[in-house]
């Protein structure tokens, strides 16, 4: 039997628990499970990166606070780059000096890459500046964290661009739900995923009225329980599953797994990645899965409801207020968000950046590489845009 989002409600973008129980106690039943990991697939992983959420603040403080001097810093590199009349798209940590700062936000990096895997700056007065100091201030402190900036759209206002910053705001009411292509649009909860980056970086500008908690997952720990019960779902996370491309043919589509493991090599530590979002596997309003690709298959989807519900259960939530910033390793760290109310004086507003560290870079699989090169090949200083304001995208970059 198989299933498709975009014919059964028994597997559209929002997990139903009752659902997943339901199908796994039934495959249990009735399916002979493989009871191995798949070859090469450790048992169990170790390190800062395995984390528990319910006992992380014992051992680990993700929150760094601006000091009094860094904030005099920041308003003076402000006022340097701006003095320069440069283009954003030249904001570096050579035009937007931070001299002292700039070692905590190297080991923020280090941190991200290396450590626990994310890390929360707070304390930056979002109302002291207009929106355009707002945004270079946050892509100037997030270049000496990964200076790379990738590309979230490829189009403004109609015309080839690389568009480098993203609004993460409900735009729900004020535009057609064909329009919508995700969560990241609306106040919707959404499930846990990753994007398309090496890092992602949520500035938040606006808090709404009640909701919209930030919450963060530990792929690895995420593994080591579904190693330990179900080494069946590791299997099938790690086989090749349909992406959907929302191409209008309506017949695109990538096979790549979700999971992906890299034992440690002379250069490289023992890794493991995640890349997936659930809309590309369920569709999610308007914007269906395609009739002509394949469908999941009952394995895929108990996988899919037990990725999420797993990390859910295990995640921690960042308590994300205004003038925070949190820098996240996007290839080994599973996000969601809260469904989140809006009011007319309370309206909840991120920026996101897609980051990439050259000195702590992750080596990618081979599978990867077009997707994140839809993100960082071939950006320009000349064709970078960084909107003021939300608008909605023009195209798939994220898939």
């Amino acid at each position: 039997m198989t299933v498709s989002g975009a014919e059964n409600a028994s597997l559209g973008y929002m997990p139903n628990h009752d659902q997943y129980l339901a199908r796994g106690k039934r495959r249990q039943e009735t399916e002979k499970l493989d009871q191995h990991l798949p070859e090469g697939f450790p048992p169990n992983l170790s390190g800062d990166l395995v984390w528990e959420g319910k006992s992380l603040a014992a051992t680990y403080n993700w929150n760094y606070y601006l000091t009094a001097e860094d904030l005099d810093e920041i308003n003076h590199a402000l006022r340097h780059f701006k003095s320069l009349n440069k283009p954003m798209g030249e904001l570096t940590p050579e035009t937007f000096p931070l001299p002292k700062l700039h070692a905590v936000l190297r080991e923020i990096s280090n941190e991200v890459h290396n450590g626990h895997g994310f890390k929360v700056v707070r304390g930056l007065h979002v109302d002291s500046y207009t929106r355009e100091e707002s945004v270079i201030i946050y892509a100037g402190l997030s270049s000496h964290v990964a200076p790379i900036r990738g590309r979230q759209d490829n189009k403004w206002q109609g015309n080839p661009a690389d568009v480098l910053v993203a609004h993460v705001k409900d735009l729900s009411q004020s535009c057609s739900s064909k329009d919508i292509p995700g969560p990241v649009v609306t106040a919707e909860k959404q499930v846990f995923h990753t994007d398309s980056g090496d890092v992602i970086a949520l500035f938040c500008l606006s808090e709404g009225e009640s909701g919209g908690e930030s919450y963060i997952a530990s792929t690895c720990h995420v593994y080591n329980i579904l190693a330990a019960t179900r080494p069946d779902l590791i299997k099938t996370l790690s086989e090749p599953w349909p992406f959907d491309d929302f191409a209008p043919a309506g017949d695109e589509y990538k096979l790549r797994p979700l999971l992906y493991y890299q034992p440690a090599t002379g250069c490289d530590p023992e890794r493991l990645i995640i890349q997936y979002s659930r809309r590309n596997l369920t569709g999610y309003w308007d914007c269906k899965r395609s009739a002509n690709i394949p469908p999941l298959s009952e394995a895929q989807a108990e996988a899919l409801d037990a990725v999420h519900f797993t990390a859910e259960k295990h995640a921690i939530s960042l308590d994300f207020h205004k003038g925070d910033i949190q820098f996240a390793n996007n290839l080994s760290i599973l996000h969601a968000r809260g469904a989140f109310t809006d009011s007319d004086k309370k309206q909840r507003h991120l920026l996101r950046l897609w980051l990439r560290d050259p000195e702590h870079e992750w080596t990618k699989p081979k599978d990867l590489q077009e997707r994140f090169d839809r993100v960082y090949a071939g950006v320009t200083v000349g064709s970078s845009v960084f909107p003021l304001e939300a608008t909605i995208r023009s195209s798939n970059v994220a898939t």
